[in-house]
Order: structure tokens, then sequence, then C-alpha cells
């Protein structure tokens, strides 16, 4: 590795930089270059990381033993040797049975006491004189048959969590495989040749060479003749269980495992190319490689990473929780991003606009001209009412009298009555709006939870400043109604008066004309609207109706008008369903249904229908219409109370018992009792009088209440918000106290300002690399044998090797002697003295026999 210290430094910062993302939770945002140990259970992966550092310090067992993933960070230091993990920081392990014991207490804690596996890494590093820089990843063996608690897709859940590992680009695949096994079967290599068909990051280890049968070999398995790969193979010689349950020392066991291939007669060519030692040396070289080779795209992703964080940490480091002179400063500054978030969701604009549905202005906006004006004609009567009402006031007027003029009080009496119902609504709409606004706020203060007495000295006062405001508005428009009943002005500009008398005469019987409206809908299907008439909502609705099976419904495209409602097959309204004309309508809502059906069953449903006629369209006495939640259906309902549409009460009419149910027009029973045709002029005479003054207060009550409410709620909070906000929260407490960090924040903090610097100091280590930092290039392709169950069957280790090719020359001295494991290329002829055809008839020179 002389000449590549630059290269080997960077291994430590990637380890930082990997341990910084695990701290919160970010590890899988950057691919950093890493090592994964993949093989089957018992195939010696723990043996081979414990020979890598020269200690036992892994969880042993029958079964499977490794149970989480295992990032383990070896770093050469001079003097010492310690662990410490990731999830216990300040702690130094200096003895490695308590690092066993460690690893099996945290493995437990995440995945409990009976064999179940997790797929959230534990982080160790091992400081030592005795290893190299090097980051490995042990993984779970892989398994097939589920015990204790596991569950039975065991097998799948492995290998989903080995495939995540590395199917990265950036992560080396050291795959482990018994010798002692058919290499065909090696579950490591079969699924490193998914994700890495090349074998261009792939490194094969075959261990338990000397449990091999009598009289066989892996020799040409370690030369790459079976199976090759581009990095090639390097063999290991594991302790015994005998070893390991006599405590044998790793370092006596690496000098056993040197002496095994020096003497062994068909290993001690490679001798210089096997063992611990080179292992170690081996993998630290690739790894640098590796990283060399990923400089590029690394750099960009934490040039991206450290961008995002710029602002977040420049925040954090302008605030010292220490310093006291900082935190009304930074107290000011939390006020101020709560007053422009505010004023944003309020006045629309800024970056965290929301897509998914209306929220703060524009919620309020919707409240106050699509759902106020609707709850302005919920308590409207409608004509046949209005006439009983007005009939009942004029006899109780004249008493036992018989009046021979209209009276002026029956008109005062019935305008106050419908003035006395614009009340409620009015409540409502402010009901609403301080909903929102409170909304509205606390996604505002949600934003400075890492200060959770400032976030609640700050709710606490503005809630109480709204509340109080919320009452103010209240009580303004209790003295609009007040002053509406203290005084009837029936010289209003638009007021029609008495100059309009012979034009009320004039007005039909509603229920007739509703009666043949229905019959001119029901004959006209595919009649367009009037050019007169507005459009008031358009939006999805589902319904039960229209020809489907009971008990299924169908989404429609419903576009509400002032006079129709008519339905099309989607948005493009072309292909019209239907086309209903909606005068003398009413809506309901079923609640003993929605009762039956419990709150999370339940249906957002309206019934149209037409409480004078059987039949409201074809063969349907209703049509039922069901809003995906009680948000839309409260907007669909306003809709319909501005178009007309009213709320239906089964106490307001009572028909005569002896009607049948034919389908035709049932006549009220009160219709009878104004058999006076004088009494009846005069009805209509009041009924136009009220109708004409009463579409006046409501115009003004439209208009003026969203002004009180803007004026006495919307705009007082945000006035208090951004001027009176901040001197009460001095009255409240100290700005010492009210900034006072949560712990999470403060852990919150340091992390974000360790990744920070991690991420800046590897880019630094990156730059300060030089390019002529050497590093051993990746060898060249071979031919690699398929590895799957329907090849045809494939070399076993346990076999004598098979006589060379004869136009392949062999010799003992052709392997390369670097750092990278030797290769063999399959089928290419040997160097000649000059260039010659193949098929110049020359031999190819003899292979020498093999050495005993």
């Amino acid at each position: 590795m002389t000449g590549n210290a630059g290269m080997e430094a960077l291994i430590p910062i990637v380890n930082k930089v990997q341990d910084a993302f695990t701290q919160v939770g970010m590890n899988g945002m950057i691919d950093l270059p890493q090592i994964a140990v993949v093989g089957g259970q018992s195939a010696g992966k723990s043996s081979v990381l414990e020979n890598c550092v020269g200690k036992d310090f892994l969880p042993r067992g029958s079964g499977i033993v490794t149970r989480r993933p295992l990032i383990l960070q070896l770093n050469f230091i001079e003097r010492g040797e310690w662990g410490e993990f990731l999830h216990a920081k300040g702690k130094k392990f200096t003895d490695f049975d308590e690092i066993r014991k460690e690893i099996e207490a945290e493995t437990d804690r995440m995945t409990g006491h009976n064999k179940g596996i997790s797929d959230v890494p534990i982080n160790l590093r091992i400081f030592s004189p005795h290893v190299l820089n090097l980051t490995l990843i042990d993984l779970p063996g892989i398994t097939k048959v589920p015990v204790g608690d596991q569950p039975p897709d065991i097998e799948f859940q492995i290998r989903g969590m080995i495939m995540q590992f590395i199917s990265k680009p950036s992560c080396l695949i050291l795959a482990v495989t018994p010798a002692n096994s058919d290499l065909a079967n090696s579950d490591a290599l079969k699924l490193a040749k998914e994700v890495d068909p090349d074998g261009i990051r792939t490194i094969g280890v075959l261990t338990k060479l000397d449990l091999m049968d009598q009289g066989t070999d892996a020799r040409d398995i370690l030369e790459n003749k079976i199976l090759p790969l581009r990095r090639g193979y390097i063999g290991i010689v594991n302790r015994s269980q005998r070893d390991i349950d006599g405590k044998k020392d790793i370092r006596a066991a690496q000098e056993a495992e040197r002496k095994y291939f020096m003497t062994h007669p068909s290993y001690r060519h490679l001798a210089d190319r096997a063992g611990t030692k080179f292992l170690q040396k081996t993998l630290n070289q690739q790894l640098t490689n590796h990283i060399r080779e990923v400089i590029p795209g690394l750099r960009k992703k934490l040039e991206e990473q450290l961008s995002s964080m710029e602002s977040e940490v420049r925040e954090f480091r302008n605030f010292k929780s220490s310093d006291a002179s900082s935190k009304p400063r930074a107290m000011m500054q939390m006020v101020n991003r709560v007053t422009h978030d505010f004023e944003e969701a309020i006045q629309g604009g800024g970056n965290n606009v929301d897509t998914k549905k209306l929220s703060g202005g524009a919620k309020i906006n919707q409240i106050f001209h699509g759902r106020f004006p609707g709850y302005l004609n919920e308590g409207r009567l409608d004509e046949s009412e209005l006439r009983k009402e007005i009939g009942f006031a004029i006899k109780n007027i004249h008493g036992v009298r018989s009046g021979l003029f209209t009276p002026d009080a029956a008109f005062e009496m019935t305008v106050k009555r419908q003035i006395e119902t614009l009340s409620d609504p009015s409540m409502k709409c402010i009901q609403q709006v301080q909903t929102e606004l409170n909304v509205v706020l606390q996604s505002c203060i949600d934003r400075i939870k890492n200060y959770p007495k400032l976030q609640y000295e700050i709710d606490s006062l503005v809630s109480t400043f709204l509340r109080e405001c919320e009452q103010n508005c209240k009580d303004q428009i209790n003295q609009l109604v007040a002053a509406e009943l203290a005084y009837i002005n029936t010289n209003h500009d638009d007021f029609i008066g008495f100059t309009s008398q012979a034009k009320s005469e004039s007005v039909k019987d509603s229920q007739t004309s509703g009666q043949e409206s229905q019959a001119a809908a029901s004959s006209n299907k595919g009649k367009k609207k009037s050019h007169r008439a507005q459009l008031i909502k358009k939006g999805w609705l589902s319904t039960t109706n229209v020809g489907l099976t009971k008990g299924l419904s169908k989404e429609y495209w419903f576009v509400l008008y002032t006079d129709a409602l008519a339905w099309f097959k989607d948005e493009s309204e072309r292909d019209q369903k239907y086309y209903l004309n909606i005068d003398g309508l009413k809506m309901k809502q079923d609640e003993e249904e929605e009762e039956k059906s419990g709150f999370f069953h339940r249906k957002h449903k309206i019934y149209i229908f037409h409480p004078n006629t059987r039949y409201l369209f074809r063969e349907y006495r209703e049509l039922t219409l069901i809003a995906k939640d009680e948000e839309e259906l409260e907007d669909w309902r306003a809709s319909f109370l501005r178009a007309g549409i009213y709320t239906h009460r089964s106490h307001d009419q009572n028909f005569n018992s002896d009607d049948e149910d034919d389908g035709t027009i049932k006549t009220p029973v009160f219709e009878k009792i104004f058999d006076d045709p004088q009494l009846e002029r005069q009805v209509e005479i009041i009924r136009t009088y009220v109708n004409s003054y009463m579409n006046i207060v409501r115009k003004t009550f439209r208009d003026i209440v969203p002004k009180h409410i803007m004026c006495l709620m919307v705009l007082k909070v945000k006035e208090f918000i951004e001027a009176e906000l901040m001197p009460s929260l001095y009255s409240v407490g100290d700005p010492s106290d009210l900034m006072e960090e949560s712990e999470d924040e403060v852990r919150r903090r340091d992390e974000l300002i360790g990744m920070y610097e991690a991420c800046k100091g590897a880019i630094k280590a990156i730059s300060e690399v030089s390019s002529k930092t050497t590093s051993t290039p990746l060898p060249a392709p071979v031919v690699n044998n398929s590895i799957n169950s329907n090849s045809s069957p494939s070399p076993n280790m346990n076999s004598h090797r098979k006589p060379p090719e004869p136009n392949v020359p062999q010799r003992p001295g052709s392997m390369r002697t670097n750092d990278v494991p030797s290769r063999t290329v399959v089928n290419r002829p040997a160097p000649r003295p000059a260039p010659a055809p193949p098929s110049s008839g020359r031999r190819p020179p003899s292979r020498p026999a093999r050495p005993n």
C-alpha cells in the first residue's frame, strides 16, 4: 500500500460519515463504499471476521446467530485495543467478551430472545494495532427452515435484507463458501451473481480447506479456473470447534494457517496469496480502490447533502444554548417565523403551498362565499310554508273580526321571525373561521416544537386572544341582528313596495308550478341549462341510483346551477346522464341510518326529493348523493341551500290521510283552511313583500358578516401576533426559560452538526486526494460459468482437478504475485516469439507436472 496513503485515509472518513448518517436514521440516503459479508449458516463468516480482528468477539451457537446486520469498522492505531458501539457513545469496551455480550443484548433488545431478525444495523468500531482500516458488514446467514419465533418466510426476509445491502453499486461483496461443499450450490455466489453478473464487485473466500476429503483439494478454484471471478478467490483455514472451545489464540491459529499453506503440496505455490493476512490486505486494497472508483458520484451526493443541511446548521450554530444573551435574539427569530408563516397562510403565497386541500385564507374564503350563503337560506321557508304563517298571522291579528284591509303587523311579524333565523348561520360562520384560524396557528407553532415552553406560551396567548375576538365578533353580529329587528326599512331602494302589487297577484301557485317543472324535466332529459342560470358548484359525488344494483354506488360529475342539477360521466361534461330541474326540491339526511352505522362506517349522504310527487325522476323517489367526507358533504349542503333546495322538515306539512299514494300532487291540509279569496290575496301581497325585504336583508348579511369577521377576528389576530406577541411573551416569562430546548432537539442538533462536519470532512479528504495515488487495476474480464439450478452439474470441490485443456498452456510460475488474487484467462493462446495465426500447426508447450 506504499504510495497510497491518501486513499488509505479515506476509509476512516467514510466510516465517520457512515456513523453520522446512522445516528440520525439516514444511513440509506447516501450509498457509502463498504464490504458486505455474505454466506450460508456455518459457512465460517464469523471466523473470517474474528481472524481479521484477531479477537473472539462475535456471538456463537447453533442455528441463526447473526440476527441483525453488524457494521464492523476496523481502525488501525499504534497503541491500545478496544471497541466502541454507536448506541453506547463514550463507553470503551476493552474486554472483547463484553463486546460479545453487548452485541447479544442489543440484538435481543430489537428482535426478542427467540431467533427473530431485524434489518436495523449495529455499529461497532474496533481500534487495534493488529488491523487495517476496513469496513465490513456481517449479514445474517442464509437459512431455509424457520425456528423459534421466526416467521415462515424467514428465508425471503433474510434474502431481502441481504439484497438491500449488496444491490448497491457502492458495495463490495465478500462471498464466503465452505470448501467442503459444492461451489455451484453456494448461496453466497448465487446472490452475488444476481446483483453483480459480471463479478466486478465480488470477492470469493473459501473456508474450511483443511476439512476437505482426503485426496481432494480446491487448487483449481483458488487459481480461478472453476467459476472464475474477476477479483478471484482467497483461501482461509479457520479454527476448529475444538480450538474455539479450548480458547486457542487467534494469532497462534493464524501462524498455524500460514504453515498449512506453506506445507500443503496443492497450495504452497499460493501461500503468499492465501490466508487471513492476505485477505486483510486484499480487502483493504480493494475497498480503497473501490472508494477511488466511486469518488465522483460520492462527492456529488455529499455536496448535495451538505447543501440541504447548510441553512439549518447555520441557524443552529448562531444559537448557543449556554449563551444567555443569544436567547432573546433567538426568541425574536422564532416569533418572526411564526408571524411570517401565519401571514403567508392567510394572505397566500410562500413555498409551503398545500396542493391536497384548501387551507388558511383559501379555506376562509370558501366559508365566506361557498358555505355562508347556503347557511343563510337554511332557515328560509318555502312558499307554501310562508303562506301558511302569513295566513295564520292575518287571522290572529283580525281576531273575531273579518278584516277588510291587509294588516302591516302581519308583514312585520313575519319579517322579524325570518330575520331572527339569520343569527345561527352567522354564528356558525364565525365558529368555522375560528376553527380554521386555530388550525393555521397550530401549523405555524408546530415548526418551533423544538422549544416546547415557547410553543406552549405562544399557543396560550394567541388562542386566548382569538377567543376574545370571537366573542367580540359574535356580539357585533348580534347587534347587527338587533338593528335589523329594530327598524324595518320599507323605504329601501330595492324594496318593491306597493307598486308591484299587481305583479304579486299574477304569481302562480308554487305547488302546481313545481309539478309542471318536474314533468318538463322528465320529458326533456337532454335539455341544456338556461343561458341565464348561474353556476354554483361542480364536483364528484357518488350515487346509488341511476340503474345500479342495490347497495352499489358509482361516481359522477355533478354540476349545480341556480335552476337545475345535472350529472355527467366525467369532467369533460360531454356525456350527460341526466338534467333535473330543482324547483320545489327538498333535501334531508337520514340521521337514524348514520347512528346505526356508527362513526367509522357511516357514509356522508344527502337525499334529494320532491315532497309533493311520488317520483323524482324516472322510477326513483329520491336521488341519493354520497360525499367522500364530512367536509365535502358540508360544502355540497351549503351549495344546495344557495340553489334553493332547503332542508325538509317532516312536521311542517300534514296531508289528508285519505289521499292515496297514486303519484299525484297531495294537497296540504292548511290550503283548505284559506277558502276566503280576499284572505288569499292578502297572503300573496304580504308574501311578495316578505320575500323582497328578506332578499335585501340576506344580501346585507352576506356582505357585512364576512367583513365583521375579517375585521374583528382575522386581522386582529394577525396584528396581535405582529405587534403584541413579543411583549406578551416577555411579560409571562424570562427568554432563557422560554428558549429552553427539548432533549430531542439538543440531540438532533448535535447529530445534525456532526453529520454536517462528517460530510464536510469527507469532501475535504476527497479533494485532497492526489490524482497520482496508486491503485491496483481491476483484473480483466474472465469467462464466467453460470450458477443456477438449471445448468448441467458443476465441478465439485471434493473431486480431483480436471486435466488441463491441451491448447491452454499452464505453468506454476505464470500466476501474478501482486496484491490482487490470482486469475487465469480461459482459452487464451500463450504468447509466441512472433505473431502467427493459431492454425500454423505448432504444438503448444507441454504443461509441467504438479509439484509433489
